[in-house]
């Protein structure tokens, strides 16, 4: 980064539905001092009011990736995906399906719609954390996305 250049926090949209991994997320990035922003919707028409920042959601920040789970409340994670990956004013932010879904019909379907990856939750909490780690660690430091603004992200 260039001298007198600001970084901006990363916007990131976290659409899960359970608490107790919602809290995980969080408590890691709370933990690790990431300078983050995380917003949280529990469900695929919350998910997506978020994203076309309708209703209580117009004042909104487009995310700069999205952490998806599929099996959603109200409309699926996959209609979320299919949705976002239409959309010419979405279709260019990165989703990372983030799940308990092992099934290969689930994971070959989020690729035909355009996942940028597919990430198992496990079970183990102390391998949830390393997950979470790891995408943080990828997505966060490693890939460059797009500036925002003119000023590169955080």
């Amino acid at each position: 980064m260039r001298h007198g250049e600001s970084v901006i926090p990363i916007e990131i949209l976290l659409v899960e539905d359970n608490p107790g991994d919602v809290d995980l997320i969080l408590e890691f990035f709370q933990e690790t001092r990431v300078r983050n922003n995380i917003s949280v919707c529990r469900d695929g028409e919350e998910a997506m009011a978020f994203l076309h920042r309708e209703g209580k959601f117009a004042g909104g920040v487009r995310p700069d990736l999205i952490l998806l789970d599929l099996n959603l409340p109200r409309k699926d994670g996959r209609e979320v995906l299919q949705e976002v990956k239409a959309d010419k004013d979405l279709c260019t932010i990165p989703v990372v399906v983030l799940t308990s879904s092992r099934a290969e019909q689930d994971i070959a379907r989020a690729y035909r719609l355009q996942t940028s990856c597919y990430v198992t939750k496990p079970v183990d909490l102390d391998q949830f954390v390393a997950v979470v780690k790891s995408i943080n660690d990828f997505w966060l430091s490693v890939v460059r996305l797009p500036t925002r603004g003119g000023k590169p992200l955080a």
